[in-house]
Parts: C-alpha cells; sequence; structure tokens
C-alpha cells in the first residue's frame, strides 16, 4: 500500500493520538506516528507541540525514521531553538556512527538547521565529517561548511574550516573535489576580496583530473571554477582547453555551455594564426547546434547564449544558418530569437537563401514575427551591400500585397535603406506614396514625411502631400509633428516661392498652438534661423547626414566581453549583467576576458583612467563656433527631463534664446527684467554689493569668511573665436551663493559695450540671478573683473557630461557662445549634514549596485586634515571610527536639487592613497562627486 493513506486523515484530537504512539515500545507503531507527523506537517498543519515526542525518536537504528526525524526536526528547529538544543547529543553520535550513510545524514542536517544558538556545538562533529575516511560523509560536509558559513561566517573562519575545504580540492574522490570547489566558490561569492579559490597551475589540474569522474552538477562546478581563472600564457590556455573540449559532447546542456564558456574566454589567450585555434572553432559549432533540437524552453536558452557567442565570434557558426530557420510550429519567442541571429549570421556568402527564407516568413500569420521579418529584410540590406537591390525588390513585391502593417513596417525600413545608399533606390518613392492613405502607425508616418521632406525636389507633389498630413496636425503624436514640421522646412528651403504659406501655417501651429515643449523649441529654432539667415537655415537642414551603421542593435563591446563570462547563467538569457537584476548582490565582481597575449593591448578600466580634464587645461567639450549651433539644434530633441515646476526669467533661457532674437531683450537695458526677488538668496547682497566693508566688519560675523575650495581663473572663450574678446572665469561657493567670477579682456582695436549673458538648459538648473556688471566701456588692452551672482532655479536638462554648461554671451560686436564644466562642489549646500541614525539607515537603503569606489592618490593628510577641508566645501563628517590602524571618515553631502551623496573615506596613515566609497539614488553624480573630493583634497 502507498504513504497516500497518511494524507487522508481529518481526525479530531488527532495530536494527542499521534503523541501516544510516538512514545509507543512498538518500532512499528512509532514509524507511523512519525510518517503520519511529517504528512501533516507537508500538508501544512502546525505538529510544533510534538516536538519533544519526535526528537525521542532519533534514539534508532532504522535509518528511514531517523530521516523523517531529521526533516521534522529541519522544519521546526527554527520555531524552537530551545529544544532544538535537544537534540544536538544526537547529532554528535550519529555523527560517530558505524554507517557512512547515517553519518553524512547527521552532517547534512546539522548545515540545514540555521539556529545560532547550536552552531558552535556542531564545530567538532563537522571537523570530524570532512575529515571521514568516507569519501559521502567528506564530500556532505563539504557542502555543509558553505550552509554553516551563511550562518556565521566569523565562527567558519576561526575554525579554519575554510583551510580544510582548500585541502579537499586535492582529495582523492573527484565528488568531493566538485562539492569543495561548489562550497568555496558560493563563500568566495559572498565575499569577493577573500580570496578563498586561490588558483594555481597544480590546482587547475587537480581540478582538471576530476573533471572526467565527476556527476554532471559536479562537472558545472569545476568548469565554473575554472572560467574564473587566467591563464599564466598561451600554452597554458591552450592546455586547459584541450581537456575541456570533451566536455562538448556530454548530454547535459548546463555542461556544454559551461565548456563553451572556459573556452570562449581562453579564446581570447590563443593566437589567430595557430592550427589549434581553427580546430576549436570548428569543434564548437555541433554542441551549439545539438542543443537546438532540445525542448523550445531550452532552444531559447541555447539561443539567447548563441546570440553574445555569434556577436563575440560571428566565425564559429558562419556555415550553419540553415539549423536557424523557423519550423512552423516554433514558439513566438523561439521564432524571434532565431530571426536575430539569422541577420547576425548573414553574408554575401547565405544572403540569397536568408531572402527567400524572410520573404517566406513575411506572409506568415503571425503579426509581430511578420514585422519582425520584413525589418530583417531592411537589416539586410544596410548589412550586405551587395545584396541591398535584391532586398529593395522584396520590400516592393511585399508593398504589393497591399497589407497594412507589412506595408508600414517596409517603409520605415526603406527609410532607412535611403540613408544608407543616398541617390541609389529613389526611383521607388512613386510606388511608396500610392501607399500614403494607409499610414496609421506613428513610426510608417513618421518615415514617409522623412523621405517627402528629404527627396522633395523630386516629388512633384510633395507640399500637397504634406499639406495632407498637416489638417490633422494636433492629433498626430509627437514623433510625427516634429518630423512633418522638419519635411516642411526643408520643403520650404527647396522651393521656397510655393510654400511659404505652408511654412508659416506649420511654424505657426508649432509654436502657437501646441504645449509640446520640443515641438515648440524646434518650431522657434527654424523660425529663427529662417528669419534672420536663411543661407545658415539651408546648411544646417539640409546638411548631409551621416551613413546609419550596419548594426544598431550590438551589445556594446566590454558589456559583450562581460556577458561571455556568464554564459549559461541567468545573465546570458536576460543580457544583461547580474549587477542589473539581482537584489542586494553584494558580492557581485565585473568579470572581464583575459587580455590577449599576443598583442600587447591592455584596456584601462574606468577606475584607473584618468579622472577629468586638469584645472589648467580646456574642456574637450568646447564645440568649435561653426559647429555649435547645429549640436544646439540637437538640445531639445530628447524627451524632456521631469523635475519640479522651475521659476522663469528672462535671464533664464532655453535653447531657442541662444540663437538669435531670443537675445532682443538683453540688447536695450531698459527692457531687461530683473529676475523675481525669490530666485536671489538673502544674503547675496551682502556678498556681492557691499563688498570689502562686509569683509572688514568683524562684528557681523563674516569676517572669518572661509568658503568652499576655488580652482583659479581658466581661459574660457580665447580671443580669436570671439572677435578681440576673451573671457577668463571661475567659479565660487561663499555662505550659501553661487557666482561665477569672469574676467573680461578686450583685445581689439574697438571699445566694446552692452555686455549681457544667458546659460543653457543645464542639469541642475544653474542659471544668472541677476544682469552680468559690466559698468564702463571696455577700451582696447583692458581687462575688467566682474562676479555674476547664480542661482539653481532656472530650466533644468540632463548635459552630457553632467557638469557642462552653455553660455552665450552678447556685446556690442556680436553673440559669441561658449562651453565650460563647472566643479560641483559649488552645488554643495550648508545642510547637508545627516544626522548619525539616518545615515546608517540611508546608507542600508540605497541599493548595492549604486555603490562606486574610487582611489585618490598623493594625499598625504591626516584624518583631522582631511575631515577639516572637506567640511569648508560642504562635505561633512557624521561619524569616524578606528578599524585595523585605518581611519574610517563617513561622510554626507546635499546638492542644490536635494541629491544626498554618502560617503565612506578610508584613509591608512601612512599610505598617500585615499579609497572612496560613494552611495548615491543617482549614481551618475557619483564620477563627479569623486573628481570634486580629489580637486579639494589635492589643492
Amino acid at each position: 500500500m502507498t504513504d497516500s493513506k497518511y494524507f487522508t486523515t481529518t481526525k479530531k484530537g488527532e495530536i494527542f493520538e499521534l503523541k501516544a504512539e510516538l512514545n509507543s515500545d512498538k518500532k512499528e507503531k512509532k514509524k507511523e506516528a512519525v510518517k503520519k507527523v511529517i504528512a501533516s506537517m507537508t500538508v501544512g498543519k502546525d505538529v510544533s507541540a510534538l516536538f519533544p515526542d519526535v526528537v525521542n525518536c532519533m534514539q534508532t537504528d532504522n535509518l528511514e525514521l531517523k530521516k523523517l526525524v531529521y526533516l521534522y526536526l529541519m522544519n521546526y528547529a527554527k520555531s524552537q531553538p530551545d529544544m532544538a538544543i535537544m537534540a544536538v547529543n544526537t547529532f554528535v553520535k550519529d555523527c560517530e556512527d558505524p554507517n557512512p550513510l547515517i553519518r553524512a545524514l547527521a552532517v547534512r542536517t546539522m548545515g540545514c538547521i540555521r539556529v545560532d544558538k547550536i552552531t558552535e556545538y556542531l564545530c567538532e562533529p563537522l571537523r570530524k565529517c570532512l575529515k571521514d575516511e568516507d569519501p559521502y560523509v567528506r564530500k556532505t560536509a563539504a557542502v555543509c561548511v558553505a550552509k554553516l558559513h551563511d550562518i556565521n561566517a566569523q565562527l567558519v573562519e576561526d575554525q579554519g574550516f575554510l583551510d580544510t575545504l582548500k585541502d579537499l580540492i586535492s582529495d582523492s574522490n573527484p565528488m568531493v573535489v566538485a562539492n569543495a570547489v561548489a562550497a568555496l566558490s558560493e563563500i568566495a561569492e559572498s565575499h569577493p576580496s577573500s580570496n578563498l579559490l586561490d588558483l594555481n597551475p597544480q590546482s587547475i589540474n587537480k581540478l582538471l583530473t576530476a573533471l572526467n569522474e565527476c556527476t554532471e552538477w559536479g562537472q558545472i562546478f569545476i568548469l565554473d571554477c575554472l572560467a574564473n581563472y587566467t591563464p599564466k600564457d598561451d600554452r597554458e590556455a591552450q592546455s586547459i582547453c584541450e581537456r575541456v573540449t570533451p566536455r562538448l559532447s556530454h548530454a547535459n546542456s548546463a555542461v556544454v555551455l559551461s565548456a563553451v564558456k572556459v573556452l570562449m574566454k581562453f579564446m581570447e589567450m590563443l593566437s589567430k594564426d595557430l592550427d589549434y585555434y581553427s580546430t576549436l572553432l570548428k569543434k564548437l559549432a555541433p554542441p551549439l547546434v545539438t542543443l537546438l533540437s532540445a525542448e523550445p524552453e531550452l532552444q531559447y536558452v541555447a539561443l539567447r547564449n548563441i546570440n553574445l557567442i555569434v556577436q563575440k565570434r560571428p566565425e564559429i557558426l558562419k556555415h550553419e544558418m540553415k539549423v536557424f530557420f523557423v519550423k512552423y510550429n516554433d514558439p513566438i519567442y523561439v521564432k524571434l530569437e532565431k530571426l536575430d541571429i539569422m541577420i547576425r549570421l548573414a553574408s554575401q556568402a547565405n544572403i540569397a537563401q536568408v531572402l527567400a527564407e524572410l520573404k517566406e516568413y513575411a506572409t506568415e500569420v503571425d503579426v509581430d514575427f511578420v514585422r519582425k521579418a520584413v525589418r530583417a529584410i531592411g537589416r539586410c540590406a544596410i548589412k550586405v551591400e551587395q545584396s541591398a537591390e535584391r532586398c529593395v525588390s522584396t520590400l516592393l513585391d511585399l508593398i504589393q500585397t497591399k497589407v497594412n502593417y507589412v506595408v508600414q513596417e517596409a517603409i520605415v525600413v526603406i527609410k532607412d535603406i535611403f540613408r544608407k545608399y543616398p541617390n541609389k533606390y529613389e526611383s521607388v518613392i512613386a510606388t511608396l506614396c500610392e501607399n500614403l492613405d494607409s499610414l496609421d502607425e506613428p513610426e510608417a508616418r513618421a518615415a514617409m514625411i522623412w523621405i517627402v521632406g528629404e527627396y522633395a525636389e523630386r516629388i512633384d507633389n510633395a507640399d500637397e502631400l504634406l499639406e495632407s498630413f498637416l489638417e490633422g496636425f494636433h492629433d498626430e503624436s509627437t514623433q510625427v509633428q516634429l518630423q512633418l514640421l522638419t519635411a516642411i522646412v526643408k520643403l520650404f528651403l527647396k522651393k521656397p516661392t510655393e510654400t511659404q504659406e505652408l511654412v508659416q501655417q506649420v511654424l505657426s501651429l508649432a509654436t502657437q498652438d501646441s504645449d509640446n515643449p520640443d515641438l515648440r523649441d524646434r518650431g522657434y529654432i527654424y523660425w529663427r534661423l529662417l528669419s534672420t539667415d536663411p543661407v545658415a537655415a539651408k546648411e544646417v537642414v539640409l546638411a548631409e547626414k551621416p551613413l546609419i551603421s550596419e548594426e544598431t542593435d550590438l551589445i556594446e563591446p566590454t558589456l559583450l566581453d562581460e556577458l561571455i563570462c556568464y554564459i549559461g547563467t541567468l545573465a546570458s538569457v536576460y543580457h544583461k549583467p547580474p549587477s542589473a537584476f539581482v537584489e542586494g548582490g553584494r558580492g557581485i565582481v565585473h568579470k572581464s576576458l583575459p587580455p590577449r597575449t599576443a598583442s600587447s593591448e591592455s584596456t584601462e578600466s574606468p577606475e584607473t583612467a584618468p579622472a577629468g580634464a586638469p584645472p589648467g587645461e580646456q574642456p574637450d567639450v568646447i564645440p568649435a563656433q561653426g559647429d555649435l549651433l547645429g549640436d544646439l539644434l540637437n538640445l531639445d530633441l530628447g524627451p524632456p527631463v521631469s523635475g519640479p515646476p522651475l521659476a522663469t526669467s528672462s535671464v533664464q533661457m532655453g535653447a531657442v534664446d541662444l540663437l538669435g532674437s531670443g537675445l532682443d531683450s538683453l540688447i536695450g537695458a531698459p527692457n531687461f527684467v530683473a529676475p523675481p526677488a525669490a530666485a536671489v538668496p538673502a544674503n547675496l547682497g551682502a556678498t556681492v554689493g557691499s563688498g570689502l566693508s562686509d569683509l572688514f566688519d568683524l562684528t557681523s560675523g563674516v569676517g572669518t569668511l572661509s568658503g568652499s575650495y576655488v580652482a583659479p581663473k581658466t581661459v574660457w572663450l580665447p580671443a580669436m573665436k570671439a572677435k578681440g574678446l576673451e573671457i577668463s572665469g571661475t567659479f565660487t561657493r561663499q555662505v550659501g551663493s553661487i557666482s561665477m567670477d569672469l574676467q573680461l579682456t578686450n583685445k581689439a582695436l574697438q571699445v566694446m559695450t552692452d555686455f549681457a549673458i544667458q546659460f543653457n538648459r543645464n542639469s541642475f538648473g544653474l542659471a544668472p540671478a541677476a544682469p552680468l556688471q559690466v559698468h564702463a566701456p571696455l577700451s582696447p588692452n583692458q581687462t575688467v573683473e566682474s562676479s555674476l551672482p547664480l542661482n539653481t532655479v532656472g530650466s533644468v536638462m540632463k548635459m552630457e557630461p553632467l557638469n557642462n554648461l552653455q553660455v552665450a554671451v552678447k556685446n556690442n560686436i556680436d553673440v559669441f557662445y561658449f562651453s565650460t564644466l563647472y566643479p560641483l562642489h559649488i552645488l554643495f549646500v550648508e545642510d547637508g549634514k545627516m544626522d548619525r541614525q539616518m545615515f546608517l539607515a540611508t546608507w542600508k537603503d540605497i541599493p548595492n549596485e549604486n555603490e562606486a569606489q574610487f582611489q585618490i592618490r598623493d594625499c598625504p593628510l591626516n584624518a583631522e586634515a582631511v575631515s577639516s577641508r572637506l567640511q569648508s566645501s560642504n562635505i561633512f563628517t557624521v561619524a569616524k571610527r578606528n578599524v585595523e590602524g585605518q581611519d574610517m571618515l563617513y561622510q554626507s553631502l546635499k546638492l542644490t536639487n536635494g541629491i544626498w551623496v554618502l560617503a565612506e573615506l578610508r584613509i591608512q596613515p601612512g599610505n598617500p592613497s585615499l579609497t572612496l566609497s560613494l552611495k548615491c539614488r543617482a549614481p551618475e553624480v557619483s564620477q563627479h562627486v569623486y573628481q570634486a573630493y580629489e580637486t579639494i583634497l589635492e589643492n
């Protein structure tokens, strides 16, 4: 009879009956009772009241009964820790039982009882089991160490279990080796700096020997461990590859992918000229192809991994195109993945085959798949130039089918083909125009409008076509509105006499009737361009466009290298590094492929790269005078940056005012509108206005003014770029007020007057808080100093880099543009000191992936001096402690937009290098905060 009978009883008073049966003298009755208890526990009944009675049953030679009691114990030990101590004595005895199965069972259960009180009692039995004569007991004990480390890491280290685990790597039994590797890998993941798996050629040799005799999961542990090893030269890499290659023919797909990961990683170190390299490429293809004959879920995982492999080394599968052809019964997720790989493998040799397949797919019934297939034809045209003509004719055939969604996708990809091969396939425009009425998707409508605008001179009725779109302008999506605006301006520049009315109509719709800031800004830019300088407008709007690249969806190379190190894991399916989706992944280390030994190239890590331009150098973000107009046209094309509602004034400006008559308000001083009172800090007048008198007025308490660090002035706008006007400057923060200290020099032969200044939208809303004061006309060879008060209530737009500021300066000669980088510490506010408890809670609350670590070199200061110097720049020390001879400063700072940044600064006395860890909810500011630390401490 089966054990299902234990699950059917629903008697009342059952606990009492079970208690009696558990204390029975008859062994069979006892066993039956324990089975009933376990059955009740399994279906969710609370049988914890029977804990002492069940524990009494542990004293038995019957292995089955012992297993059941241990199962009960694992479940209830946490809720009954005091009772669980009763079982310790039995564990100790069982660990010395002559039967190895009982010894292993005891040690396994010990690892599963997560109760702090009893862990210390289990150390002695565990130590014995780790050195047991039976390999089954040793392999179980190895895993128990990892479990115990998770409960109490300090205890495991103090008891020396980690050293015993390392010794087990040299064990004679392959399963013991595999479990020791698995346990050490698990522990090392939570302590990345511990270097537990100290692999060397001798230990690698032992692992490779054990690899052939392990179970499949043991092989996976060992292969994953091998993947973390970096061979000392290409000969060692080749030797490891030769011994791992047989795993490719394993029946378990996880073993195959782990072997592929090791080979892909070590191939980096092999020279491509070696015969072995080409042999290895040939050996990698068949196992990957075999994975595609598994069930769909496994196929999908294999395809996601193959996608990465093909991007890294397309030569592996270049002859295997046919296996990626879609089958009629493939699920949609497999179909789409196969399609992607087909395009990656497409080449001149196989393009005819691929196109025939894709054309077939485009007549399928699954709409999503058909769309992707049509798009794939376009991607093939862009990738393989020789096939472009054939692709275009295939797309035209599909357009003739008049299936709405096929036509729309075809038009979107034909637009890209025009971008890639200008003046080659424009003869098809007539066919496209016939389908204008059937377009209802924004992307297709926008693509069609782009085509009409770009080739307006070849389309007789271009104005009528665009006018037809204009009728429902306000109902269109933003994408279509923006495209329509640009297309009509292009049309006007090509046929000015016929389309003047049309362009005025669209500019009026975009600027006066629209509430979309992107559309309005673009409309104003075009309006000003057309009204002030039509020649410049032509150069900007009808400029020759760069050809589009063939692969727009390739994974960025450094990320691809990292993902190759994660083949066979979830990261390879998501195509994201583990840090992007593992919550609280404190032990995640960024992996990378080993450097090629054949070449001397070495990639510089982001941490060691020079941080920011030195103070004396001109930052390279300053565009040439001629390019700036084009750059500013692109400023508003991204989505608007959301932020708090901002005060506006004529001093603060969007991109529009930088370009023409937006500066009109600044030309005549009487028309200048002062900013609202709230925008100017209360103490600004004292700082700027009364100047020296305040500094010497000791009674006011400002006499000991020690503001944040001020960088020396650098040249922002050279005279040769500004018709003789040279501007140098720096930024300062004093008592809560930010100012831009300018030095204007006239190197021209004429007097300069009527100075005015405006800022473009920037990341932190910096804007002038008052007009630029240059009181007297600036004579030739004269220099004048001026301090411009700033506030942070201007318009916000994320810049690249974050601290980039674009400035327009006007005088009686012209308007000049320049760009500069402001130091972030001018935005550190005076109330940036966080309460200790708040600091601790916030530090824990911010995800670990937001933490960034940096090195500050050549700083000979001690902890007090560092703390005091940083405090003068509003970086406040919340707490300080000494850990193992190192001074740890915990600091906080707050930016003007309310973002808090928490820091841990590690100072080793006598060592001029400091370690800075930063945590922030907006991690993109970390690099700039680090640069601020470096600047303040170095100067």
